[in-house]
């Protein structure tokens, strides 16, 4: 099930860019296919002279895509991270999976623990809660914190393993941005160098064929059909996390991203957008920055290279980053 789709493109950008058509150097002309994964639609637009190349390329992409779909659902018996939950082991990890746990590690140690793929009994225990009209007590959220540890999940090259009983962990932080990146490097790998990717989080290469960059439309945390800024991203990554996809209660203070220092999920902001230089690490930093809230996620994205941030707090306060202001001033 799709966690969360925070960013539109904007109504203009592709009705723009498919009026620009054929007007860009070698002809280039746009080419658009679609393909079902992580419980919706994913799609693919490239810029190129050649259709059947154009088709080819978008087609390997979408494969890779919905391959890491396969891989890291919570939901699918096949996958292995659903095997992992069910048995606490999993032998033989794919390769794919052990660098999204590399990855997913580096990020809760450079966030403290505010990004921690270990977090499922914590979700489970709202969503569980959440079945029968309420939120889920105390204890229930005592004792699902204590299975919340991204310490305690070891791997390696042959297994990877929980260290105490009654873990489990989702991937649904990172694995969309992930499958753009890797559904970008097979168009790379095809010699389609324009591309816009969009999996639930966005990737961005090269140009539109009119020659300028792709614009995307942050949507409005508290207004689905308007946009809070719109932006260039060229070679570049964005994704957004907020309060209102999946919600435990109507006002969304009680949502899908949760602390794993507090049990519930942080009061300050309404979303949070990262552009970044891949899409897993804007993908991962999102719902990092969520946690962290406006001071300790600005402080940090400023000393991150190639990090730019846009928070809107709860009360529609957005703070940009110097960079994300830029790119929206371009756009």
């Amino acid at each position: 099930m799709k966690r969360r789709t925070f960013l539109a493109a904007s109504m203009g950008v592709l009705a723009g860019a498919a009026a620009e058509a054929g007007t860009g150097a070698a002809a280039a002309t746009l080419h658009t296919s679609a393909a079902q994964a992580f419980g919706t639609t994913i799609a693919v637009t490239v810029a190129h002279a050649d259709a059947v190349l154009a088709q080819a390329a978008m087609s390997a992409a979408l494969r890779e895509a919905q391959a890491v779909d396969r891989l890291m659902s919570i939901y699918d018996p096949a996958s292995q991270v659903y095997q992992l939950n069910r048995d606490g082991a999993l032998a033989a990890p794919d390769t794919r999976l052990l660098l999204v746990l590399s990855q997913a590690r580096a990020l809760s140690l450079l966030t403290e623990g505010a990004f921690d793929v270990t977090v499922q009994p914590l979700w489970l225990a709202y969503a569980g809660a959440a079945l029968h009209g309420r939120l889920p007590d105390a204890h229930a959220v005592q004792q699902a914190r204590a299975l919340v540890d991204w310490r305690q999940l070891a791997f390696r090259r042959g297994e990877v393993r929980f260290l105490r009983p009654g873990m489990a962990l989702t991937l649904n932080g990172l694995a969309q941005g992930y499958a753009a990146d890797l559904a970008l490097a097979a168009l790379r790998r095809h010699g389609i160098r324009n591309a816009l990717l969009d999996t639930g989080e966005f990737a961005a290469s090269g140009a539109k064929p009119s020659g300028l960059p792709w614009t995307l439309g942050i949507r409005d945390p508290r207004d689905a059909q308007a946009c809070t800024d719109i932006v260039q991203a060229r070679d570049r990554s964005i994704a957004t996390s907020g309060d209102y996809e999946t919600v435990f209660t109507q006002d969304r203070v009680h949502h899908h991203i949760l602390d794993p220092e507090r049990g519930d999920s942080s009061p300050e902001l309404a979303s949070a957008t990262v552009l970044a230089p891949s899409a897993l690490l804007a993908d991962g930093l999102s719902t990092a920055f969520m946690v962290m809230g406006e001071k300790k996620a600005h402080a940090l994205a400023g000393r991150l290279p190639g990090i730019d941030l846009l928070t809107v707090d709860k009360q529609g306060r957005a703070r940009r980053s110097a960079g994300f202001a830029a790119a929206a001033a371009r756009a």
